[in-house]
């Protein structure tokens, strides 16, 4: 019997290739009920484009693919225009829909699971409270597309909790950033890079970081220690996926093979080919693939992702959990607050700075 063939889009090489590697374990490394076959997005939206284009043209049922705020929306586009199933996930579900779809590419092929930016102002919220309530934060927000999604659906969380949110853009990737010493707190979607060098020498009493200070080689690459982030998965997470795999054994098997400390995606990536197996197993067309997945609710390796009861068409939700870095031989991901996804255990208590 010929079996299902499934694509992935992932980044082996430029400046994203760090989350494909996670995307390359689990999808090539670890069994599966398809046949899988993988391209190189090159870490571009052109790439990723062809990337996308190349897998319809060969055939398969469904493509996955994770991360960046470009790449993730060119495959998604590529694969509505040929009528190919898309998942997708590690991107705001806000900043999905309004980069993928319009007039041209409608909501039917492309699907997607993760968190909404107003999640990620809700649990950092919840971080600034244990300064005190009322705080103001300075916001190290770019002008692209982060920034942009950040001031629109971020801002209004934050000041609804009665937060001040002083605006503090900077340009990305070696523009000059401002001064923070008037703010307790800092926030921001920088690269590691631009929030060392934002922060130092500053000493805020606590940083929250989303995007590239989710994973463990930013925050060793720049020694930055104490930064706060949002958590969507760990070892420590319940969840198991088809077969019975545990968080802790897929986190184990990556390391052993890999060298490298388990990160984030590890998770979701599981995720994306358990739901596309389970679609594609169950189907023969890849209309009939489409129509499935709109109502798909499936227990993963990611956590319950349930597109018949997501906030909008194509969208499914993951809880995030809030929790901290701290640096040493590796950097450790601890979380400290589990108010919104109880059955993720705390491991340790939030670490302020003092002021000097």
């Amino acid at each position: 019997m010929v079996r299902p063939l499934i694509g992935v889009v992932r980044a082996a090489t430029g400046r994203l290739a760090p989350l494909g590697a996670p995307l390359d374990f689990v999808a090539r490394a670890l069994p599966w009920p398809v046949d899988v076959l993988v391209r190189d997005s090159a870490s571009t939206p052109e790439g990723a484009r062809a990337a996308a284009l190349s897998l319809a043209d060969a055939g398969v049922r469904a493509v996955v693919t994770l991360g960046g705020t470009e790449t993730l929306p060119a495959v998604a586009r590529a694969c509505t225009e040929r009528e190919v199933p898309c998942v997708s996930t590690t991107l705001p579900w806000q900043v999905f829909r309004a980069e993928v779809f319009d007039a041209r590419h409608r909501p039917g092929w492309a699907f997607h699971f993760s968190w909404g930016v107003d999640d990620i102002a809700t649990v950092f919220a919840d971080l600034w409270e244990h300064l005190g309530p009322a705080r103001t934060v300075g916001c190290l927000w770019n002008d692209g597309t982060q920034g942009r999604a950040l001031r629109r659906w971020f801002r209004p969380v934050a000041e609804s909790r009665g937060h001040r949110l002083v605006d503090l853009s900077y340009r990305e990737h070696g523009g000059e950033l401002p001064g923070l010493a008037d703010v307790e707190v800092v926030t921001s979607a920088a690269t590691a890079r631009d929030l060392a060098t934002a922060v130092a020498g500053v000493d805020p009493r606590l940083v929250t970081c989303s995007r590239w200070l989710t994973y463990p080689f930013s925050v060793a690459r720049h020694g930055l220690d104490r930064v706060a982030t949002i958590v969507y998965w760990t070892p420590r997470h319940a969840h198991r996926g088809s077969g019975g795999r545990s968080a802790r054994d897929l986190a184990a098997a990556y390391e052993a093979a890999t060298d490298e400390p388990w990160l984030q995606p590890l998770g979701v990536a599981h995720g994306l080919m358990e739901v596309a197996c389970h679609v594609v197993t169950a189907t023969d067309s890849r209309a009939d693939t489409a129509r499935l997945l709109a109502g798909t609710r499936l227990p993963t390796l990611a956590g319950v992702l349930d597109w018949s009861a997501g906030p909008a068409a194509g969208v499914a939700t993951i809880p995030l959990a809030g929790g901290q870095w701290r640096t040493g031989t590796r950097p450790e991901l601890v979380v400290v607050d589990n108010r919104h996804v109880p059955a993720v255990p705390v491991g340790g208590g939030l670490l302020l700075s003092p002021r000097s």
